[in-house]
């Protein structure tokens, strides 16, 4: 029972159930459950929602991405059969604005959406009219340049995690104590999976990695080689290894336990943008790091803001609130990151420092 005596949520439920009979669960499988059942059953964006979203703060947001997409396709070549893709597209708004922009410079590209919510495609659907609709990016068209998109979408898949303990380490799990959720160490010893450089570590320190995001940016850029295009994949993460858990949970917009109602609010953990650029690169594509506010402001969000500001002078103060809440370091522009995909002839991406970008192996 949850508290003042309520029925649990009905996954908390069925996990207790499972861990009861069976033992403790992985994180990942927790975490992965958890958001499955959580983003197919509801639109979490928004007041009446959970959390909200870059897309969801300003429309310059969309127009930069857009914007960035139709600039790298224009110096490409402006191949006619390029489709635009976007990851885990939300109500549609990011798409929305994005599109626009890129019509703006004659770019029209074939809208695909992967999206696993049946919720969230009718609200997409409504929202752009004609698109298709992917349960991943396997059913995506093989045969032409791919321009993607991804907000705060890495975050949301499952990671595993790995703790150190005095008899070495293990797989982080959620058991029960004390008939409540907690985190415990699994039997089997996983030092072989550590890298060498980290096995030393003090006791009860926690490692994290992300299979998910890790196989789908492997994905891509493999199709990125073969079929051209370029990606952008924003979220909030790390530029170099670190340790520590975390995993974190939001529901009706404040940070609760992770272990406080499964299933009924959003699991995300940081993205470890070192690692996936290390893939991407392995890969054949070329790829670039930094963080949101600079890249916003290198593609000319601020000139954007005053341009809106000027428009509308009753809306200056809320057009600069919300470009200072996507760029200042306090706000999103520090803890937000950017990479950036492209295709080995494709050229680079707009707003990425020259020191930031990190070519594939020849």
């Amino acid at each position: 029972m949850s508290e003042a005596g309520a029925p649990e949520p009905a996954l908390a439920a069925v996990f207790r159930r499972l861990i009861a009979q069976h033992g403790p669960m992985p994180v990942a499988r927790y975490m992965g459950e958890s958001n499955a059942r959580y983003y197919t059953s509801r639109d979490p964006l928004g007041a009446a929602g959970d959390f909200t979203t870059a897309p969801e703060i300003s429309q310059m947001f969309g127009e930069m991405a857009g914007l960035w997409l139709a600039d790298i396709w224009a110096r490409a070549g402006r191949p006619a059969d390029a489709i635009y893709v976007e990851l885990g597209p939300g109500r549609g708004t990011l798409a929305k604005d994005a599109l626009r922009a890129m019509a703006s410079q004659g770019l029209r590209p074939d809208v695909h959406l992967v999206e696993g919510s049946e919720a969230l495609r009718a609200v997409q659907g409504t929202a752009l009219a004609g698109a298709q609709f992917h349960d991943s990016l396997d059913s995506l068209p093989d045969d032409r340049p791919i321009l993607l998109l991804a907000n705060e979408f890495l975050d949301a898949l499952p990671v595993r995690q790995l703790v150190m303990t005095a008899q070495g380490w293990r797989e982080r799990m959620v058991g029960l104590e004390e008939d409540r959720f907690a985190f415990v160490a699994g039997p089997s010893p996983m030092d072989e999976v550590v890298p060498e450089a980290q096995r030393a570590a003090a006791a009860e320190t926690v490692i994290e990695t992300c299979p998910a995001a890790a196989a789908l940016v492997q994905s891509l850029a493999q199709r990125l080689d073969v079929q051209g295009g370029a990606a952008l994949f924003i979220d909030y993460g790390h530029v170099a290894p670190r340790r520590g858990s975390t995993l974190q949970a939001v529901l009706a917009h404040e940070k609760v336990d992770v272990f406080a109602a499964p299933g009924e609010m959003d699991i995300t953990a940081h993205v470890d943008f070192a690692t996936l650029d290390t893939i991407a690169r392995r890969e054949g594509v070329a790829s670039s790091l930094t963080t949101q506010g600079a890249w916003l402001s290198a593609m000319g969000i601020g000139l954007r803001a005053q341009g809106l500001a000027t428009a509308a002078p009753e809306r200056s103060q809320e057009i600069q609130a919300a470009h200072d809440r996507l760029v200042q370091p306090q706000a999103m522009g520090e803890l937000f990151k950017c990479m950036a995909l492209s295709a080995r002839d494709w050229p680079r991406g707009a707003g990425f420092p020259e020191g930031q970008r990190r070519t594939p192996p020849s």
